[in-house]
Order: structure tokens, then C-alpha cells, then sequence
């Protein structure tokens, strides 16, 4: 210690001043970028309230005078007001109370009731506003926003990664900081105690190691680099429209942690109907979210922390909330906890959607326990830890060592499939339940009206709940069942959440190629034909996808949901039609004539709760509206994104009110996944071999020159379809 003192005395003043400023400076500048995620929030809120003002403004605007006649008074002259060019809402809020006085017939009375009703409409369409992203306009307060929510992105997750060592860092310097500040200044050490020069020489030399330290230097150069992302200035409008663009669910959930416009009412509603102190509880549940990689809308943070706190239960929200999302946000808060190994089980159409969710959405290793490798690499789960996926019918036939490992937590996917307690597959659920220190069941089958599958279900979880639960609970009603089995039991529907929400969800749903799909694909691509390769994953009533969108439309049905399905093959739709049944409203195709099209969309219309139109993609997805429909499916990738974008909007437009949601069918190790990398923007087949590249030590072909790229595949004088059946016939093996 002697020696760092002596060589501190030779810095005191001018140097001990600028060693103090920089550490100083660097402890206020992790202040501020630990403060940012809530400042930048604030900056959200302050924009949002600015727009959502402006489009208030347009809409009294656009608001005749006439509507004010349910709110006003008897004996209001909207008649004379509307002569003298006072025509709409906007009109009489903003003029002042001589102007409208000068009109002939209107007194103060008048004046006063006017201004009234026109209030009190105003403040009801301020509450209803709410703010959407309009990529047609990109105006510059819609640009400075994308940006500001872009900037929160980063800082949450700066803060999130930085928190721990700035912290400590400030803890460490701030009393060293104001026990060196006399070192700064010679006049002062030349007159103070003995003991006080040495604690400000002591304090300086440890402030100069710290600053020293090779640590804090990178920790520095990381604040550095982070500093820069959170500031809104820093990104490219053109770049945040095209992140949005590209992934605006993305956006939208960060917009949604913003908070500040939803009323008790909602809360209530965002928590399921949960009894007060039940919800005060899961609210006061931390949530690690460290190793998810996405943002999580606010209902979804408490489904995560409901799932965490009761332990065992059931997570019910309507189709296209974001269910997969909370259960892997529980994966995650208990990996962050040192738990290490997680199981879902799910139908096999859903396997592989679980599988790319998991990896999409979070930074925790995900196998699977399905197929010819399921043994082999469910002891590389037992080693190394993650998620597992399995499917039910796969479940009882894992490994003994495998099938009774110690897990962390345990998810059920459709969990109604488990509903018979004497079949096969529900014994293997409730053993697996027994097994598992948690479980999350996930269901959106509305339980309260089948109070005894739900019975059945709830007593895997908690018995004691499952016997309490009676039918006179689902006969008061949905608020009041929810409450009643609030212990178990968590459902949110999209009204309950609809301002956290935006007006359209996407989902790409993937599945693997059944065994007989995927021979039928392979001739095809032998044989060089490209119509039969991307009808090969929907030919059969066996195949994956078929068994998917089955799923989906049965979900829908369940919540009473519109369902239009778009295919480009006339053979796929009538398999559809088939599998659906008496669901299916009418099919529109080239050859139906527009008055028929039009009659059948308005059948689809009228009639009650679910229903299922049929369309070829390039007939019902032009000239035609089907708003009623708020489910959209997408058979296969079209070669164009604006024909698919074109069928999207039929149902995605002004008078939907109703999130829609878009659901694309995809197969795995096909044509599918070359038209979806042509329509990001991506090299055909590079993924592909990025990951042989990444296998070389334990793949011989990926270091072959055989394995390289044909050059064809990037030739953009080439047709888009013939680089990719060229891509597959390389894939596959079959050239060269």
C-alpha cells in the first residue's frame, strides 16, 4: 500500500482531478444508461399521447355535426350552426363562444350545450384512440417513434446484461470518489491531517487501479457501444421501417410494456378475472427474463409469473395470445435460476413449431425427442440440459432413464388431447405430471363449457381444485368461472387484452414432412416438377400440415372464429373442404363467376359464430372482402410476397375488429423453405450450408467441394422457380 500512496502523492492535484472526473464521469454515464429503459418509456408515452392527439384531431375533424344530436339537449340549432359552416365536431370545439353566438338563433344556452356534447364526444374518442403504425404514411413522428422503441429494445437489454457490474462499479467508487476529492487540490492537502492525506492518497490510488483494470476498460468500451444504441438518433429511418415490416410483432410488444393508458378494468381483464389478492401476488412474482431473446407484452409477463407462482395449472388464453411465448418465458426465468432441464409434449403437428419458438424466442438449447435419433439425443438432454420436445404418442416410449428424468417443468401442449384418463397417452401424461416439480397445461378450448374434460385436466394438476369444480360455476357465466378455478385456471380472450394487441398477428407454423409426404416430394424433384413438389406436403388426409390446420380451425371454433383458407391448387382446397366438413361456407375459384363470389362471402358473413371459406389464392384474394374473417391461413408460400400480402388484406382491413390472425403452413426440407428464403430477401440454400459449415468435424460432406453453392442459385437472370428446384436437386443429391 505504501508504494500505490507515494506514487499517488506524485498525481495530486491537476492529475488526481482528471483520474476523479473520469471515474466520475463514467459512474453518471452507467447511471444514465441504467435509467434509460424508464426514460425512454417516458419519451414512448409523450409521443404516443402527441399522436394519439393528432388522431383525435382528424377524427372530430371528419365528425359531422349531427352526431352531437344524441348527446345535446332538446332544442340545440344544429341546423343554423350547420348553415353558417359550422359542419363537423372539430368546427364548434374550436371556435370561440362570439363566433358561435353570431349566428342567428343561437344564444349562450345554445353555445354552452354545444360545447358540451361536443366534450364529452371528445373525450370518449380520445379514450378510444389508439395508436397503429401506418407503413403507407411514415411520416416523421411515426419515424422518431419507431426509433424511440427501437432505443428501449436496446437499453432494456443493456440494462438487463449491465445492471450487475455497473452497479457494483458505482457502489465501489462513489465513497472512494468523495474520499479523493482532497487529493485534487495541493492547498487542501498541504493543510489536513496526516490520516486525511492518506485516505485521499489510498482512495486515488484505488480509483486509478479500478480505471486501470482491464475489466472495467471493456466494461467501458461496452457502455461505449450501448450508449450509442440507445439513442433514438443513432438509427436509419428507412432500416426501422424495414425491421418493422419484417417483424412488427416484435415492435408492437415492446410498445405494449409501455403502460400508462389501461384502466383497473383492464388489469382486471389482462389478469383472467384472477381474484385481487391472488393477482397482488403473481404481480409480485420477479421475472428473470435474461435468456429470453424477445420482448413480452404486459398480460403475457403475467401469464409467465401466474404459471411460476401456482406451480401447476392451466394457461387457457384464446388462440393467437401468445401461449408458446409465456410457457418458454417460464423455461427461461427458471434457467436464469440454474434449473436445467425443461419437457413439452405436444401433437406431432406442432413438434417442430416448438422447436423453432424455442430458438426463435430464447437463448436455452432445444432437442428433439421424436423420430429414429429420439433416444441418442435424449441423453444428450439428460447431459447438457434444455428443452425437450416429445409428442404424445412418442412420450411412453422414451428411454426408462429419459422418460423419468428430474425435470424443472413440464409443458402440455393441447392438453385436451390428454381429456380420456384411460387412454394410453393420458396415463403417460399423468405420470410425467407426477414426475415434474411444475407443469403448464396449454389449451384454447374454452373450459366453461366443458366443465367435466376440464374436471379431468385440473385433476392431473391440483385434485383438490378439480374436486370443487361444479357446473353451476360455468353456468354464471365466463368472468365468474375464471375467478371460480382462478387457482388452476388462466384464459384471456383478445377482448380482454385488445389494447395491448396489434391489429394482425403472423405465425409461421412449420411441420416435418410425413413419411409418405416426403417420398412423394422427393419424386417430384426428380422428376423436375415444380407444381407437384409444392403440393407434396398437402396431398394427403395423413399429411402434416392437414393435421395442423385441423388444429387451428378446430381452435377457431372453439372461440366462434372466421376462417378463410387460401391455397393456390384446387386439389388442395377440395382435401381441405373434405377434412373440415359442414364448417366449409363455399369455395371461390376462377371459375365462379363475381355475383356467386359475392353471395358466398356474404353467407360467410351472416352466418352465426364459425365458419370456413375456401379460397384460390389468386381468385378470392382479389376483389372480394371477407372482414368477418379474423383467421387467415396460407397453405403454401406463394413466389410472390404481394400475393400473399394481397390475400392478407382481404380480411385485414378497415371494419375488421378483430386482431387476424395470419397462420403459414410450412414444411421443413422442401420447396417451402426455399420460396420463403426468395421472399426474405435470403440466399437460397446459405443457411444450409452455414449449418454444414458449423458440422464439418462430424459431417465429411460439409468440408466436400461437392457441398459448395452451385453459382446458379444466385443468378438473378435465372427464374426465380428454376433456382429453386435447382437448389432441391442439389440439396437432395440428385445433380452432379
Amino acid at each position: 500500500m505504501q508504494d500505490e500512496r507515494e506514487a499517488a502523492r506524485g498525481k495530486v492535484g491537476a492529475a488526481a482531478r482528471a483520474t476523479i472526473a473520469a471515474v466520475r464521469d463514467f459512474a453518471e454515464r452507467a447511471g444514465v444508461l441504467l435509467s434509460a429503459p424508464q426514460v425512454l418509456r417516458d419519451s414512448v408515452r409523450h409521443q404516443i399521447e402527441i399522436l394519439n392527439g393528432d388522431q383525435v384531431a382528424a377524427r372530430l375533424r371528419e365528425m359531422p355535426l349531427a352526431a352531437l344530436k344524441e348527446v345535446a339537449g332538446r332544442g340545440v340549432r344544429f341546423g343554423a350552426l350547420e348553415q353558417h359552416g359550422f359542419r363537423t365536431v372539430a368546427d364548434v370545439l374550436n371556435a370561440p363562444d362570439h363566433r358561435l353566438q353570431q349566428v342567428p338563433g343561437v344564444g349562450q344556452t345554445t353555445v354552452v350545450e354545444v360545447r358540451r356534447a361536443a366534450r364529452t364526444v371528445a373525450v370518449q374518442v380520445h379514450r378510444d384512440a389508439r395508436f397503429r403504425f401506418d407503413p403507407d404514411r411514415r411520416d416523421p413522428a411515426q419515424t422518431q417513434l419507431l426509433a424511440t422503441l427501437a432505443a428501449v429494445r436496446s437499453a432494456d437489454a443493456a440494462a438487463s446484461a449491465l445492471h450487475g457490474p455497473l452497479q457494483a462499479f458505482r457502489t465501489q467508487v462513489t465513497p472512494l470518489v468523495a474520499e479523493a476529492e482532497r487529493a485534487g487540490s495541493r492547498w487542501k492537502m498541504a493543510f489536513s491531517w496526516r490520516s486525511k492525506k492518506d485516505s485521499a492518497l489510498d482512495a486515488l490510488a484505488q480509483l486509478g487501479a479500478i480505471l486501470a483494470d482491464p475489466r472495467v476498460r471493456a466494461l467501458q468500451q461496452t457502455v461505449h457501444v450501448r450508449e450509442q444504441a440507445v439513442d433514438p438518433r443513432s438509427y436509419d429511418p428507412r432500416q426501422l421501417w424495414d425491421d418493422y415490416l419484417a417483424d412488427a410483432a416484435s415492435v408492437n410488444a415492446v410498445l405494449s410494456t409501455v403502460g400508462g393508458t389501461g384502466t383497473a378494468e383492464d388489469e382486471e381483464a389482462a389478469g383472467g378475472f384472477v381474484p385481487e389478492e391472488l393477482r397482488q401476488q403473481i404481480n409480485a412474482v420477479p421475472l428473470d427474463t435474461s435468456k429470453l431473446t424477445s420482448t413480452l407484452r404486459g398480460y403475457q409477463v403475467f401469464g409467465a409469473q401466474y404459471a411460476i407462482h401456482q406451480e401447476r395449472s392451466m394457461l387457457g388464453d384464446e388462440m393467437g395470445l401468445g401461449k408458446t411465448i409465456q410457457a418458454l418465458a417460464v423455461f427461461a426465468h427458471l434457467a436464469a435460476k440454474g434449473q436445467r432441464r425443461f419437457l413439452v409434449v405436444c401433437p406431432a403437428s406442432v413438434q417442430i413449431n416448438w422447436l423453432n419458438e424455442t430458438a426463435k424466442h430464447s437463448v436455452l438449447s432445444a432437442h428433439s425427442l421424436h423420430g429414429a435419433d429420439r433416444d441418442a439425443i435424449g441423453r444428450r438432454w439428460l447431459r447438457e440440459g434444455g428443452v425437450a420436445v416429445t409428442t404424445f404418442g412418442t412420450l411412453a416410449r422414451l428411454p426408462a432413464d429419459v422418460r423419468e428424468a428430474d425435470v424443472a417443468m413440464l409443458v402440455v401442449d393441447e392438453a385436451h388431447y390428454a381429456k380420456n384418463p384411460d387412454a394410453a397417452r393420458s396415463q403417460a401424461v399423468a405420470a410425467a405430471v407426477r414426475r415434474s416439480q411444475r407443469t403448464l397445461f396449454l389449451t384454447g378450448t374454452p373450459m366453461e363449457n366443458r366443465v367435466e374434460e376440464f374436471r379431468t385436466l385440473v385433476n392431473y394438476l391440483q385434485p383438490a381444485v378439480a374436486r370443487s369444480v361444479n357446473a353451476t360455476d360455468a353456468v354464471a357465466g365466463a368472468k365468474a368461472f375464471r375467478r371460480a378455478v382462478a387457482p388452476v385456471y388462466l384464459r384471456r380472450n383478445q377482448a380482454d387484452v385488445l389494447t395491448e394487441l396489434p391489429d394482425k398477428i403472423e405465425t409461421e407454423s412449420w411441420v416435418q414432412l410425413s413419411d409418405t409426404d416426403r417420398a412423394r416430394y422427393e419424386a417430384a424433384v426428380s422428376q423436375r416438377n415444380l407444381m407437384a413438389m409444392r403440393r407434396a406436403p398437402f396431398v394427403t388426409p395423413s399429411s402434416a400440415k392437414l393435421e395442423r390446420l385441423k388444429d387451428i380451425v378446430e381452435e377457431a371454433s372453439q372461440d366462434g372464429m372466421k376462417v378463410v383458407v387460401f391455397s393456390y391448387f384446387l386439389d388442395t382446397l377440395q382435401l381441405v373442404g373434405e377434412a373440415v366438413g359442414d364448417a366449409v361456407v363455399g369455395t371461390i375459384t376462377g371459375a365462379v363467376p363475381p355475383p356467386v363470389r359475392q353471395g358466398i362471402v356474404d353467407e360467410f358473413t351472416k352466418r352465426a359464430g364459425h365458419a370456413v371459406l375456401l379460397g384460390q389464392i389468386e381468385a378470392g384474394g382479389v376483389g372480394i372482402n371477407i372482414q368477418a374473417a379474423s383467421v387467415v391461413v396460407l397453405t403454401e408460400p406463394q413466389w410472390k410476397p404481394s400475393t400473399e400480402e394481397q390475400a392478407i388484406a382481404r380480411a385485414h382491413r378497415m371494419g375488421q375488429v378483430r386482431t387476424v390472425q395470419v397462420h403459414r403452413l410450412l414444411a421443413k426440407d422442401c420447396s417451402d423453405e426455399r420460396i420463403r428464403e426468395i421472399q426474405q430477401g435470403k440466399r437460397l440454400l446459405f443457411d444450409e450450408f452455414a449449418r454444414k459449415s458449423e458440422a464439418k468435424d462430424a459431417d465429411r460432406r460439409a468440408v466436400d467441394t461437392a457441398e459448395h453453392r452451385p453459382e446458379v442459385l444466385d443468378d438473378e437472370s435465372v427464374p426465380v422457380s428454376q433456382r429453386v428446384l435447382a437448389a432441391e436437386r442439389h440439396r437432395l443429391g440428385l445433380d452432379g
